[in-house]
């Protein structure tokens, strides 16, 4: 039995690690690529494979609370709130109305939020 409820407990698989090598520092470094990312992920811009990828992806790992991210997308994901947070907040209240409009995640995981704030 114990068996059983391991196996429930562990993610069946994790998302793909084909960008995991993306150079998360460059693109928050740079307005226009972030912007771009931002554009794609609210729907009002073009998107590269990777952020396709991402915007395919996203929704479940928040629901989720990203147990299907490898260990370089939990530390991307990390580095990328704490970025917008703390220097472009007004993205991040754009991505929050896209992908939290009834404030679920953010009172989820506000503990989270709360902590990398100032810590950019």
């Amino acid at each position: 039995m114990a068996c059983v409820a391991v196996t429930w407990a562990r993610p069946e698989s994790t998302y793909t690690d084909k960008w995991d090598n993306i150079n998360v520092d460059e693109i928050l470094e740079s307005n226009r690529l972030l912007k771009g990312y931002v554009d794609c992920l609210l729907g009002k811009g073009r998107c590269t494979p990777d952020g396709k990828a991402l915007k395919e992806t996203l929704p479940d790992a928040l629901e989720h609370e990203c147990v299907k991210c490898t260990g370089k997308q939990k530390s991307g994901a990390d580095k990328a709130i704490r970025h917008l947070v703390n220097k472009r907040p007004d993205l991040w209240k754009e991505l929050a109305v896209k992908y939290d409009p009834d404030n679920i995640y953010q009172a989820r995981y506000k503990d989270k939020i709360d902590a990398v704030k100032g810590s950019a």
